[in-house]
Parts: C-alpha cells; sequence; structure tokens
C-alpha cells in the first residue's frame, strides 16, 4: 500500500480555540488511535485508556459547560471532532458519542445540586458512561420497557434488563430508564445508576461483525438500590428526556458515519491513484472516477446536514426533524460508500489486510443505533404529516 496520506479534510470552524481543538484531535488520532485501531479491533480490545487520554484532554465533555468541567464548545464543533474520531476508529467516535449521550440527562434535567455533585467527574474526571433505554423485548418501541424502579422509603429499588448496551460491563456509570408508574410514555422515570452498584451486572459481550473492540452487553438490575437524589427530573418525566437524549445522539451518530464514510473514501483514492492495470492507474477509468465521485457527494451532502441540524440545536431551535435525516441519510451513505470502497479493490477490499472491510462490518451498525434506519423515516413522516391514525 501506497504512503502517500490523503487530504485532511477541511473544516469550517468558528473560532481559532476550536481549531486548535480539532488540530489537538487530529495529532491524538495519528498517534495514539490510528496505529493501534485495525490489530485491536482484530483482537477485541477495548481501548479504555485511549478514553482516559480524551477526558485529561478535555474531549469527553465538549458539548457542556464549563462550569461543571466540559469544554462549552457548539455542537457544531462537537460533531466534527466525533467525525474525526470515527474515521480513525469508530469504536472511539461511537464511544464518545454514547458518552455524551449518558451525561446529557443529568446536564439538561439534573437539579444544581445533582450538577455540582457529579457532572465534573462525568465530563472530564476519567469516568465513563452508559445509555440504558432498549430491552431485550422493547427495542424500537421503547415506551414499553419492563424494567422497574420501586420507591422504597427514600430510595429506589431497580429490577429488570437492559439490551444492547454499549460500555456495558465497564461504564462507571449509567444513565437508566425505568418504569416508576403508568404503562406506557408518562409511567418512565431516568436514574443515574453506578457503574459498581450492588445487584448490576453484565452478561457476556455480544459476538458482534463489527466494532469487536467496543463492548456491548446486557446489564441485569437485581434488585439495585440508589437513592432518590440520583432521580433525574421528574417522576414520569423519563421518557421525554429520553427523546430529548436521542435527538442529540442521532447527530453524533450521522457525524460518526460520515467519519466511516471519509475513511472508506480516503482508502479508495489512495487504492486507485497507485493501482495500474492495462499501463495506467485504474483511477483513470471512467467508470471507477465516477465511483468516486458519487462516493465523495454523499460524503459531503450528510456532512453538510448534519452540520446544518448542529446549528439548529446550538441556536435553540427545533431539530427533531434534521436530525432524524441527518441519522438516516449520513448512515445509508456510510454503508454505501463502504461498499462501493470495498468493490474499488476489488479482492484486496475482501482481506484483513486493507481497512475496508471493517469499514464496511462497522457502517451497517450505524444504520441500526440510536432508532434504526426504520424509525427515522417514521420520526420524519410524523413531522411532515402529523401522527398515524389508528
Amino acid at each position: 500500500m501506497s504512503d502517500r496520506a490523503p487530504q485532511p479534510v477541511e473544516r469550517r470552524l468558528p473560532t481559532e480555540e476550536s481549531r486548535q481543538l480539532v488540530a489537538l484531535v487530529r495529532d491524538i488520532v495519528s498517534k495514539e488511535i490510528a496505529p493501534r485501531a485495525a490489530e485491536e479491533e482484530e483482537a477485541g480490545v477495548f481501548p479504555r485508556e485511549v478514553f482516559t487520554l480524551l477526558s485529561e484532554s478535555g474531549l469527553l465533555g465538549l458539548p457542556y459547560g464549563s462550569d461543571h468541567g466540559g469544554g462549552d464548545q457548539p455542537y457544531e464543533v462537537y460533531l466534527q471532532v466525533l467525525e474525526e474520531l470515527a474515521a480513525a476508529r469508530l469504536t472511539v467516535g461511537l464511544g464518545v458519542s454514547v458518552h455524551s449521550l449518558a451525561c446529557h440527562a443529568l446536564a439538561g434535567y439534573g437539579t444544581d445540586e445533582q450538577r455540582a455533585a457529579h457532572l465534573p467527574a462525568m465530563l472530564s474526571g476519567g469516568l465513563l458512561g452508559a445509555y440504558c433505554l432498549s430491552e431485550p423485548a422493547s427495542g424500537s418501541d421503547a415506551a414499553s420497557l419492563r424494567t422497574k424502579a420501586v420507591r422504597d422509603g427514600d430510595d429506589w429499588v431497580i429490577t429488570g434488563t437492559k439490551a444492547w448496551i454499549t460500555h456495558g460491563g465497564v461504564a462507571d456509570f449509567c444513565t437508566v430508564l425505568a418504569r416508576t408508574g403508568v404503562e406506557g410514555a408518562r409511567g418512565i422515570t431516568a436514574f443515574l445508576v453506578p457503574g459498581d452498584a450492588e445487584g448490576l451486572n453484565a452478561a457476556l459481550p455480544e459476538k458482534k461483525m463489527g466494532m469487536k473492540g467496543s463492548p456491548t452487553a446486557q446489564l441485569h438490575f437485581d434488585g439495585v438500590r440508589v437513592g432518590d437524589d440520583r432521580r433525574i427530573g421528574e417522576e414520569g418525566q423519563g421518557f421525554a428526556i429520553a427523546l430529548s437524549a436521542l435527538d442529540s445522539g442521532r447527530l453524533g451518530i450521522a457525524a460518526c458515519a460520515i467519519g466511516v464514510a471519509q475513511a472508506a473514501l480516503d482508502e479508495a483514492v489512495r487504492y486507485a491513484t497507485d493501482r495500474r492495470q492495462f499501463g495506467r492507474p485504474i483511477a483513470d477509468f471512467q467508470g471507477l472516477r465516477f465511483m468516486l465521485a458519487d462516493m465523495a457527494t454523499q460524503i459531503e451532502a450528510g456532512r453538510a446536514l448534519y452540520l446544518e441540524a448542529a446549528r439548529l440545536r446550538d441556536a435553540g431551535e427545533p431539530f427533531s426533524r434534521q436530525a432524524a435525516m441527518a441519522k438516516l441519510f449520513c448512515t445509508d451513505a456510510a454503508m454505501r460508500v463502504a461498499t462501493d470502497a470495498v468493490q474499488v479493490l476489488g479482492g484486496y477490499g475482501y482481506t484483513l489486510d486493507f481497512p475496508v472491510e471493517r469499514l464496511m462490518r462497522e457502517a451497517k451498525v450505524l444504520q441500526i443505533v440510536e432508532g434504526t434506519n426504520q424509525i427515522q423515516r417514521m420520526v420524519i413522516a410524523r413531522h411532515l404529516a402529523g401522527p398515524e391514525t389508528r
């Protein structure tokens, strides 16, 4: 393979501070993440030391306020950082996105006392979070979750099982959605649960086709007891809190998807300009040139879509529809681009010697997590035509 490096993506960043921030991320990526990504993913190694470094560098709390250890960065900048991390290793980029998702409830709905007590360690104290919404029998239909939290004096006792939990078994804290009242969305409450709480146990990690370095596991809550001071928001407010978090989380997945797609395109361009057939580089052939052009166009369109949604969020405007559109378009684009990159490399693309086969396997999960792309289409349609009639 050629040593020729692809040109870094030109970023539209609002301040000199944000430009320096992205430069720092690229330096960490080149020295600490990219060199070991392929080997560690194949071996299923979780890079906890990378997350510790990111925390020490102020990169785990970028979109949150500096008064509690965050980075005070707009979402527009935070998402571009995610893209850089995911392009190097999706386990890291998606892991940062999930951690930010796990912090959202407390940062947005906690009391001043709760934020002061917990956010500094969550945002810049080396901790890593998990977000516990899905269950074995309630994925897309999250409002039907069965995990229960029962009041016992000044405590709550949580019992049930959460499924498909990123960082399951390694997280230091979990944002947990549990049923405290009536059936449906109105009976759900959010809690902040320590990762080492008595009665909280992780199952063996799932065996996945991609992101093997990121542990995904069921979490079993066997009478886990937490104080009422760890209840986030009001009783019954949990589902609204969850939906708010998911809107932001979907933008994180969109940015990660564009990172994966950009990495696949970079590899395809590098290979096509080096590989010679019939006496000239295969990049000279029109059919392949058009394929590369289409790949690049999908990436630029997806990047523009997620950045516009982020700007709406930063301005305090509604962005739920745009977040669903960005998640849908960017993850579908990542799957197409990664598949085409394998095709550009031909037989080599199907081997472990080149990264595009890993990128193709990783792209697939992005169409599923944070709400499947079928759910995104439902969200978008509701914004256009109103709720479904029954």
